[in-house]
């Protein structure tokens, strides 16, 4: 892949002209967002080395081979190696990430093995949940819906859900805050997550309204939190008088048409 920084179209058709016999796609974009790609990749680069580095460190420590173990790793075209959670947006969440994050920088801890990239990650994460409620405290309005409550769509599981800890920081700021997640008000009643949500948040799940379009009306601020499809119409056709928060990546270009939507990475 040949990209080239361009100041207008006819000084990238130049630059083009000296690459055109080279068996690589072409990518043209402007200056900036050319300069971001360059050091994007090499610090992709050197995060994949000091990731192996530091995974080998720890495999070494309880008896593994490490070089085996990112073998495997590695075959994995399909997560592991694509562009599957390549995507900037919000924080992860789930009941396998965060656990496993935790387990495994703590026997690294517990034997002593420095892996500073790895310890680094749930601090990460915490802090885009922070842009997440920063970005809302700029408006100068209390009145906020969240649209989806669950860590990914389709599902009813809040554990470790950062839109819960959103949540969470955005009632204990004094919002005015709605919650709307089809799943999860079903799953209040019916679901297998009702003792989860029941004991765990009560706080928060008070907030559900299985009503929508009441929960749109009655906001200044529209999180969309998850990426369910009902949510997508809203990043690209803000209601009038109201402002968008994409967190999931709807958003067709980096800004609205009406200007009134902004995303969390873009």
């Amino acid at each position: 892949m040949t990209v080239i920084g361009e100041f207008d179209t006819a000084s990238g058709d130049v630059l083009q002209s000296l690459y055109e016999e080279l068996n690589a796609p072409i990518i043209r974009k402007d200056i900036a967002v050319a300069e971001m790609i360059k050091y994007t990749c090499n610090v992709w680069h050197a995060t994949k080395v000091t990731f192996a580095n530091e995974i080998g460190n720890i495999a070494k420590a309880v008896g593994v081979d490490g070089r085996e173990v990112m073998d495997v790793v590695c075959q994995d075209k399909a997560l592991n190696l694509s562009q599957y959670y390549m995507r900037p947006g919000f924080a992860f969440g789930g009941s396998c990430l965060p656990k496993d994050v935790r387990a495994l920088t703590y026997r690294a801890s517990s034997l002593d093995v420095e892996a500073p990239l790895l310890n680094s990650l749930m601090r990460s994460n915490t802090s885009q949940v922070q842009n997440a409620f920063d970005m809302v405290a700029s408006y100068d309005t209390r009145k906020v819906a969240l649209l989806g409550l669950s860590f990914k769509a389709g599902t009813d599981d809040l554990r470790e859900s950062p839109l819960v800890e959103l949540a969470e920081m955005l009632i204990g700021k004094g919002f005015d805050l709605s919650i709307f997640d089809s799943n999860v008000e079903y799953a209040r009643v019916h679901g297998a997550n009702k003792d989860y949500i029941e004991s765990k948040i009560p706080h928060v799940s008070s907030l559900l309204n299985s009503d929508f379009d009441q929960v749109i009306n009655d906001s200044d601020v529209i999180i969309l939190g998850n990426r369910d499809e009902r949510f997508r119409a809203l990043a690209n056709k803000t209601p009038e008088g109201k402002r968008v928060i994409d967190l999931v990546g709807f958003m067709a270009n980096a800004t609205s048409e009406d200007g009134r939507a902004e995303g969390i990475c873009w």
